[in-house]
């Protein structure tokens, strides 16, 4: 019988609304919500500059974290992970995850054009000093340069929600 807990992940660009949206899929689904970036930021504060970094570190808490989201998971506890799934290999950690608990998933994809992404970094980021990092056009140009929408042939319960 499969496991009725479910894995909730997202894709989309940086400040699509994937965090709005997790939250209030966490808050629905009376699930366990994991921010990447806050974990990263109570883990590694200030250390996370560029995107290698920012891929090393990452690597590092996804390695430390599965354990814990797949024993939620075999508990039957819903999880929603707002960590980024918007490559092929970041979507294929998170398959790992939920076929390795035997749990449901749903993959929330938030598609939003580049000019809303970067309104909405603006908005988010004003009461930011100037050279914070993740919040200027060109750091979202480099980041979103990797950015891959799902595709049918991978297989998830995607979720869409189209943004204009």
């Amino acid at each position: 019988m499969p496991n009725p807990a479910k894995l909730i992940f997202m894709c989309g660009k940086m400040a699509a609304g994937k965090s709005t949206l997790a939250a209030e899929l966490a808050e629905r689904e009376s699930a366990v919500l994991l921010v990447q970036d806050e974990l990263l930021e109570r883990l590694f504060p200030g250390e996370i500059t560029d995107i290698p970094g920012f891929v090393k570190y990452s690597s590092r808490l996804m390695a430390a974290i599965a354990p814990v989201i797949a024993a939620l998971l075999a508990k039957g506890v819903s999880v929603v992970l707002d960590f980024p799934g918007n490559t092929t290999a970041q979507r294929a950690w998170f398959r790992q995850l939920f076929e390795g608990a035997n749990a449901q998933h749903e993959l929330h994809f938030v598609d939003a054009p580049d000019a809303l992404c970067k309104r909405q970094l603006k908005h988010r980021s004003r009461h930011l000093a100037p050279d914070t990092a993740w919040t200027t056009d060109a750091e979202f140009e480099a980041i979103t340069a990797y950015f891959q929408p799902p595709s049918t042939d991978e297989g998830f319960n995607v979720i869409y929600y189209k943004r204009a």
